[in-house]
C-alpha cells in the first residue's frame, strides 16, 4: 500500500489543535481540504482519529495511543528535509582525505594539521600521495579534496583556482648556475624532471627548441623531494615552483634561481566532487585549505 506521508502533518495538526479549523489555519490550507485529509486518514487507519462531543472533538483512543509517535515522526521528515546548516566545530568527528602532490603538502599540510587541532580537535586528516593515473577515488568519494594541477574539466568535479605559484630552477648553492642562469646555460646542464607519469619533456622544451636549443633529462621522478635530493649531489638542475617548493628547497640546502624564460605560473587548484557542494563541513575544509596555502605562501 502506498502512503501519502502528508497525511501525517495533518494527523499532527489535528491532534495538537483538536479541530479541524485550528489544523487548517496551522498549515495554511482551507477547512475543506483538511476535512477531506482526515476522511483519508479514517479510511486508511480504520479509527475515526477525531470525534464529535458537543461543540469539541475528542481524540479516540488509537490516536491518543499514537500521539506522540506521529509528532516524532512528523519531526524527524523535517530534520530530514530541513538539515541544519550551522556547523559546531567541536563537536565535527570526520575524518577528511586529501591526495596531493608532494610539495604542496609539505607547504600547506602541517598548517592545516595546526588548524583543524585547534578550530576542529575532533577532526581527522588523511593526506594520499598523487597516483601516477587519475583514479575514481574522488568520484567514490574516498578522496575528499584533489590539490595540485587540477582534473578534465567534467560537470561532476569543481574546481577552484586557488592561486598560483611561478616557476624557478633549483640547484645547489655552489652550481655554476647559481652566480648565473640564462637560458644557454639552463640548457647546457643536466635536467631532473618531476612528473608522477614519468615523462622525460615539459613545456620548457618547446620554448627552448624555438630558441635552437636542447636540454638534456637525465631523468624523470615522482616526487619533487626526489629529485631535489639528487640535485644537491651533483650539477643537474630541477625546474620547480617558487612558492610550494620553498621548504624542501631549503630542507636540501639548495638556492632557486627564476626560471630564464617566460612561462606561465602553476595553478594551484582545489578539485571535489559536486555531492559536497552544499556539505557544510567540507565546505569548512576548502576554507581552512585556501586559508593554509595563504599563510604557508606568505612566510
Amino acid at each position: 500500500m502506498q502512503l501519502d506521508l502528508n497525511l501525517l502533518t495533518v494527523f499532527d495538526a489535528l491532534l495538537e489543535e483538536g479541530s479541524v479549523m485550528g489544523a487548517a489555519e496551522r498549515l495554511h490550507l482551507s477547512s475543506p481540504a483538511v476535512s477531506r485529509t482526515l476522511g483519508r486518514l479514517r479510511k486508511v487507519t480504520g479509527d475515526d482519529i477525531l470525534v464529535r462531543t458537543g461543540h469539541a472533538m475528542t481524540p479516540t483512543p488509537y490516536a491518543l495511543a499514537v500521539r506522540e509517535e506521529v509528532h516524532h515522526l512528523v519531526r524527524q521528515a523535517h530534520d530530514v528535509l530541513s538539515p541544519a546548516r550551522e556547523l559546531d566545530l567541536g563537536e565535527l568527528d570526520r575524518t577528511f582525505t586529501i591526495q596531493c602532490h608532494d610539495a604542496l603538502a609539505a607547504s600547506v599540510v602541517p598548517v592545516l594539521i595546526g588548524r583543524l587541532q585547534e578550530l576542529a580537535p575532533r577532526a581527522r586528516l588523511r593526506v594520499l600521495a598523487e597516483n601516477s593515473a587519475d583514479t575514481d577515488d574522488l568520484r567514490l568519494g574516498r578522496v575528499d579534496l584533489e590539490l595540485g594541477g587540477g582534473r578534465p574539466p567534467l560537470p561532476e568535479f569543481r574546481t577552484e583556482t586557488f592561486g598560483e605559484d611561478p616557476l624557478v630552477v633549483a640547484m645547489r648553492p655552489d652550481h655554476p648556475c647559481a652566480r648565473r642562469l640564462d637560458l644557454r646555460s639552463y640548457a647546457a646542464h643536466p635536467h631532473v624532471l618531476v612528473s608522477r607519469r614519468g615523462r622525460l619533456t615539459a613545456p620548457i622544451d618547446e620554448l627552448l627548441a624555438a630558441e635552437g636549443l636542447h636540454r638534456r633529462v637525465i631523468a624523470a621522478v615522482a616526487t619533487l623531494a626526489m629529485a631535489l635530493q639528487t640535485v644537491a649531489r651533483g650539477d643537474a638542475l630541477v625546474t620547480c615552483t617558487a612558492l610550494l617548493s620553498r621548504p624542501l628547497v631549503e630542507a636540501f640546502g639548495l638556492v632557486t634561481r627564476p626560471l630564464p624564460a617566460a612561462s606561465p605560473a602553476a595553478p594551484i587548484s582545489c578539485t571535489w566532487h559536486q555531492r559536497y557542494d552544499s556539505d557544510p563541513a567540507h565546505a569548512w575544509l576548502r576554507e581552512q585549505v585556501r586559508t593554509s596555502l595563504e599563510v604557508a605562501t606568505a612566510d
